[in-house]
């Protein structure tokens, strides 16, 4: 079985989930999980982890994302991109490049953004498209989001492409259509370029057909990141020979089953990356200073 992470450049057409089950197609094993939904028209970043890696799969989904946009001014569509079937039409020839940016640029910081009905968050244990494919418009909680970043890139009225850096559960869709409401004018989304999720970049990424070449020549390794290379800035170390049972049963460890333990003056909460003898990356644990031991946190271990 494969364990790692592969950095996916998602081409248009393709829904995350077809990412997954192709993948499971090319490396026969079922065990892969993707790593934040990418629209089916959307491209870019898409982090898939396989085998152990897996149990990554939440943590890794709280990461920022990075966005190159286009926003169309004077369209709302019913999925807030330009794919969906047109509600309003407006004209926009009264608008000024200005005022656009400025109105862009206004959405710095954090706000409150309802999630379009074309989403797959669940309402009533059912998918809001599901219920907006049968017709169905429910009333959806605002979520606060933080857009950490924007930049416009280029501006030839009625369209607008910029940069966004956002928090995880943003809508840069729902984004386009809320700068087309505060204009006035309405607003969808065109093309949307993932171009960043986490450590994940788009010039690292590489499309299922390029993975593919690499899977039937027996050069994955060559692109296939490590499990422990999620966690760089987390101290490494390594278990006494002969103590690896308790990180197997998932146990409490003192320092003392540490090598160099002694050395290790943690503070409540502090993390450690855990390797057996034999560099085995086996998994992360949190120090508790009320009981003076480290707790397991996420295992990555398991028998073969």
């Amino acid at each position: 079985m494969i364990h790692g992470i592969l950095n996916v450049r998602k081409e248009k057409g393709f829904t995350s989930h077809d990412v997954v089950a192709k993948l499971r197609g090319m490396t026969r094993q079922k065990k892969i999980g993707h790593t934040g939904t990418l629209d089916p028209d959307a491209e870019g970043v898409l982090p898939v982890c396989l085998g152990k890696a897996t149990r990554l799969c939440e943590m890794m989904t709280d990461k920022e994302k990075a966005y190159e946009a286009v926003l169309v001014l004077g369209k709302e569509t019913d999925t807030q991109d330009l794919g969906g079937q047109i509600l309003n039409e407006t004209e926009t020839n009264h608008l000024t490049k200005a005022e656009v940016e400025e109105a862009i640029l206004s959405f710095l910081g954090s706000y409150d953004q309802i999630p379009p009905m074309y989403s797959a968050l669940k309402v009533g244990g059912k998918k809001l498209y599901e219920l907006a494919r049968e017709g169905r418009e429910v009333e959806r909680k605002a979520r606060r989001v933080e857009i950490r970043s924007l930049r416009v890139l280029d501006t030839h009225l009625p369209e607008v492409r910029f940069e966004v850096v956002c928090s995880k559960g943003t809508y840069v869709r729902t984004l386009c259509y809320d700068i087309g409401r505060k204009l006035g004018c309405g607003g969808c989304m065109g093309d949307l370029l993932r171009t960043k999720s986490g450590a994940f970049t788009l010039a690292t990424s590489h499309t299922l057909s390029e993975i593919g070449e690499y899977l039937e020549s027996g050069r994955i390794g060559e692109i296939l990141i490590p499990i422990d290379a999620m966690f760089p800035d987390i101290r490494r170390v390594t278990i006494k020979a002969g103590q690896e049972k308790s990180v197997y049963n998932g146990n409490p460890l003192r320092k003392g089953q540490l090598e160099d333990g002694e050395n290790l003056c943690p503070e409540d909460g502090e993390q450690i990356r855990v390797y057996g003898s034999d560099g085995t990356f086996l998994a992360l644990y949190i120090y508790r200073k009320s009981r003076e031991s480290y707790a397991v946190e996420k295992m990555f271990y398991s028998p073969e």
